[in-house]
């Protein structure tokens, strides 16, 4: 019940459902006690009798119980299902908040499939217990104790005799609670695993055909449906060992009762109205202790559901707001790394004694192989991961400080992987801010160079662009994330290889349409093309998280090392690089 108890946020402010529900289950159980006693007084007091001028009355008296229970058995769905619907509906938003929040760092080992497990299967797992089958485990009770209480009141020795079997249909359906809710869990991460493999797969489609790897996808696929089969099966063996036996258990209930209370009835300490009334309050214990096991079904899943659910609620959220955070009022942008050392979790560090002073409106350039840790700079500058080592500072305050909101809102970012939502290029465009104008996109989209492009398509600025910008080429949709992050108007700028995705004529002339943009901005520009560097203020060379060169362009090039053999490699088939490469033998 540990789970229901944490989720109690969730289903104790509409607690007034809860109650009518059950209320109205115990009146509709209750009810059905009168069904007995009807047909004990048919048998003894107007069969027996020959009292059949009873009889109107009394198929009258069944229509108006009927009537009744019907009325509430009615109103305990009703109340039930709103429950459950208002519970899945809070869930939903409380998850789909918390997956907003959740550092990066988690993000780092979650998979998409498995999240959308949690959200649709093991949520309305969730739903349906809360709903419904909380109330029917709860109904299980009732009807043993009021069925009970009606037995003993007719014949407590009976009723003694025919219990014998019950503690032993109880230990088995315990029994089998505790190996069933191993299996659940089994079977909602199988679930997981094959949502994933199907999520992957479609977002890899064409890097699957590209490498005709269809075959292999196949395989994959078979592999982990095989394991949710396995499963399902692993399961029903468990179904098939148990269930037999809470049969025989309740055969054996019945048994001793027609065999015992027939003996009662030929001595006469018994009358046959209520054997037969007693026939029919041991099935009103023996069903729902026959079903108990079905019940424990609904109770396991939605158990594992809700711990799987739980673990995203509960899950640590590394990088939030500390007390006192301030929102600054202007921002400058002086950006500042003092000694700054950061690994990323189990693995070598990322950037080892990391300083730089980046002035507001100045142009910082890193350059650097895969792994060196340029982006790692950039994620810290977010913080995006907390840092342990050395501090950043913004305008001289230390961005813990700062809160994240107000921080991230000072900063445009145009990623190296393009990312564009399953909408307009309009709103595409106009992501990074509540209110902007038709004007604001247009100027955006000119110096991103898409304005042209844009305009060529059938609805222009309304056209509807595929899911993650499925239907444009990797220019184009890079060129609208540049758009984007400029609509923004930021005081910092950060391009991440912006224009990997463009050709050397395009490239030139964004970077035109930068020179613009960039005034007084402090401005990040991580790319491999020198190119796109040349223009810096400073220019920081990294290798294996530690600065290696550093410098303007002019002063790299005058200076062996890594800068100058990328300049080499990049331009050696330049037709002024030979003549560079003299003025440089002669100068040395």
């Amino acid at each position: 019940m540990n789970v229901l108890k944490q989720l109690k946020q969730f289903y104790w402010k509409d607690r007034y459902l809860l109650f009518i529900s059950i209320v109205c289950l115990m009146c509709s159980t209750a009810l059905g006690l009168v069904y007995p006693h009807l047909l004990r007084f048919l048998i003894d007091d107007v069969i027996k009798k020959e009292q059949f001028e009873w009889v109107p009355y009394l198929a009258l008296l069944v229509v108006a119980v009927v009537a009744v229970k019907a009325t509430f058995a009615y109103m305990h769905g009703f109340t039930g299902g709103r429950l459950g619907n208002r519970v899945a509906f809070s869930l939903r938003n409380a998850l789909y908040e918390k997956l907003q929040y959740l550092s990066f760092q988690y993000y780092d080992r979650a998979k998409t499939g498995d999240l959308m497990s949690r959200l649709t299967a093991d949520l309305e797992g969730i739903r349906q217990f809360i709903g419904f089958g909380f109330a029917q485990l709860l109904n299980v009770f009732l009807m043993f104790i009021f069925g009970s209480i009606m037995m003993f009141t007719m014949n407590w020795k009976l009723t003694l005799v025919t219990f014998i079997t019950m503690p032993f249909l109880v230990v088995t359906a315990m029994r089998l609670e505790r190996q069933i809710h191993p299996e659940f869990r089994s079977i909602r991460q199988a679930n997981s695993n094959l949502t994933t493999a199907v999520q992957e797969n479609i977002n890899g489609v064409r890097t699957v055909k590209a490498f005709a790897r269809e075959p292999f996808e196949i395989e994959k696929f078979a592999s982990r449906n095989g394991e949710f089969r396995e499963s399902n099966i692993n399961l029903s063996y468990t179904w098939s060992r148990f269930f037999p036996t809470l049969e025989l258990l309740s055969s054996v209930c019945v048994a001793v009762l027609l065999t015992v209370g027939g003996m009662f009835v030929i001595k006469g300490s018994m009358t046959l109205g209520e054997l037969v009334a007693f026939f029919s309050f041991i099935w009103y214990i023996i069903a729902p202790m026959r079903d108990i096991g079905f019940h424990i079904n609904n109770y396991t899943q939605s158990k594992a559901s809700g711990e799987r659910v739980l673990e995203i609620l509960n899950q640590y959220v590394h990088v939030k707001d500390k007390d006192g955070a301030i929102t600054p009022e202007h921002v400058q942008g002086t950006v500042r790394f003092e000694n700054v050392t950061f690994s990323y979790p189990e693995k070598q560090p990322a950037l080892r004694e990391f300083n730089l002073e980046a002035p507001a409106g100045s142009v910082i350039g890193l350059l650097g192989g895969t792994g060196s840790g340029k982006s790692t700079v950039i994620q810290l500058m977010l913080r995006a991961y907390n840092i342990k080592e050395g501090r950043i500072t913004l305008d001289g305050k230390d961005i813990r400080d700062i809160k994240l909101e107000a921080l991230r809102q000072q900063i445009a970012l145009v990623f190296q992987e393009t990312f564009l939502f399953s909408s307009t290029i309009r709103n595409n465009i106009s992501y990074g801010r509540k209110d902007v104008t038709d004007e604001e996109i247009v100027r955006a989209a000119k110096l991103a160079k898409a304005h042209d492009f844009i305009m060529e398509l059938p609805l222009g600025y309304d056209t509807v662009v595929g899911e993650r910008g499925m239907g444009l080429s990797g220019g184009q949709k890079q060129r609208i994330a540049i758009a984007r992050a400029l609509i923004k108007d930021p005081k910092i700028l950060i391009l991440d290889d912006a224009t990997s995705a463009v050709d050397m004529e395009t490239e030139h002339e964004i970077q035109a349409g930068f020179q613009e943009l960039m005034k007084g901005r402090t401005t990040f520009i991580i790319a491999h093309r020198i190119s796109s560097l040349k223009h810096a203020d400073e220019i920081l060379v990294l290798d294996s998280g530690r600065i290696i060169q550093r410098g303007t362009h002019e002063e790299l090039l005058s200076q062996p090392g890594h800068y100058y053999e990328t300049y080499k490699i990049q331009y050696s088939d330049h037709p002024d690089f030979a003549q560079q490469q003299e003025e440089r033998r002669v100068v040395g």
